[in-house]
């Protein structure tokens, strides 16, 4: 039996082990420590130490690495969210792809409203960079982004090859290429917003009756009253407050940032095909790397929507195949051999 294994047992038997210095401590119910018992943990005594001393250090990572799901034997993912900076917009992803594939969040600097946020891709990627490798040194990695997120990855995959770690692959959900959020760019999109709210303003106008249409408009009033009132709310809450600081943070330092060259495979996760018409802005990432390859989601999927229910389920399915088609069969588990000192 694996040391985590007993330990799992030990646990449902409602048997406390911690490390204490040197020294290994147990609390049990009475009977519960049996003499065969005791002698199997005396005989493992420093194994079981260290895995508990392995096992420590990564509880205690800086806030950086957020394990959404720890466990699993295929190659682990190190994703980092939006430009929001919420780790947990992976939750859903995490437990649709199951518990054999193993999911890092990567948390930057400023969420919790105590640090200043970071304000190049540079500087964030090598905020993560350092904290990946001090908890897995070489690799190999799995490494994603969501929209805004996906330039702060894929620099990140740069800089741990660049460290001599090996990346397996970078995963981009839904990411424009950083020169989408350009002035220009950004400019046309908001146009091409605003054309679309008249059109579905107008039909739905079309389809109401008089009293409907009056009632229509009025609901739209409000909801645009509350729209305005937020940045109001924001300031006066200091956890909404400090999203804010990081999402303007983040959308400058990726409307700064120019992209290098990555030596290995990069995917690009879409929402439905119809993403794939020529000039997209997620698709310009086609040409950065050695190795490109597409994955689309299902019919209907809105951009926004990739990593949330009902969608969430097929962008797992995309990240399973990206995982299979990109890592060698056979290579042992990483991060089960970061404690394979502490487990015979």
């Amino acid at each position: 039996m694996t040391v985590p294994a007993l330990l799992e047992e030990l646990r449902r038997r409602n048997v406390e082990v911690r490390a204490d210095g040197g020294q290994l401590r147990c609390a049990a119910p009475v009977g519960v420590l049996t003499p065969d018992l005791r002698d199997q943990l005396r005989a493992r005594k420093a194994e079981i130490l260290r895995f508990l001393q392995a096992a420590g250090e990564i509880v205690h990572q800086q806030r950086a690495i957020v394990p959404l799901q720890p466990h699993g034997s295929r190659t682990p993912l190190f994703a980092i969210p939006g430009h929001n900076g919420d780790v947990f917009c992976y939750r859903a992803l995490a437990q649709h792809l199951g518990s054999d594939q193993p999911l890092f969040g990567l948390q930057p600097p400023g969420v919790d409203g105590q640090a200043e946020p970071l304000r190049s891709v540079e500087a964030l990627a090598a905020y993560f960079a350092s904290q990946v490798r001090g908890f897995m040194p070489n690799g190999p990695y799995g490494i994603a982004g969501y929209c805004a997120g996906g330039a702060i990855a894929f620099e990140l995959a740069l800089q741990l090859q660049r460290a001599g770690a090996t990346v397996d692959f970078v995963a981009l959900f839904a990411s424009p290429h950083p020169s989408w959020y350009g002035p220009v760019p950004q400019l046309r999109y908001r146009l091409e917003q605003q054309v679309d709210r008249v059109r579905t303003h107008a039909r739905a106008l079309r389809s109401e009756s008089g009293s409907g249409r009056i009632e229509y408009i009025a609901a739209k009033l409000r909801a645009r009253a509350a729209r305005r009132a937020a940045p109001r709310e924001i300031v006066s809450d200091p956890v909404m407050a400090a999203r804010a600081r990081i999402e303007a943070a983040t959308i400058a330092a990726v409307r700064r940032y120019k992209p290098g060259f990555l030596r290995g495979r990069l995917a690009l996760l879409l929402p439905t095909r119809e993403w794939l018409r020529a000039g997209n802005a997620l698709l310009q990432w086609r040409s950065a790397a050695t190795d490109t390859v597409t994955y689309c989601g299902p019919d209907g999927c809105p951009v926004d929507q990739m990593l949330r229910e009902p969608y969430v389920g097929a962008s797992a399915e995309l990240v399973r195949r990206c995982v299979d088609e990109a890592v060698p069969t056979g290579r042992a588990h990483p991060v089960g051999a970061l404690l394979g000192s502490a487990a015979p």
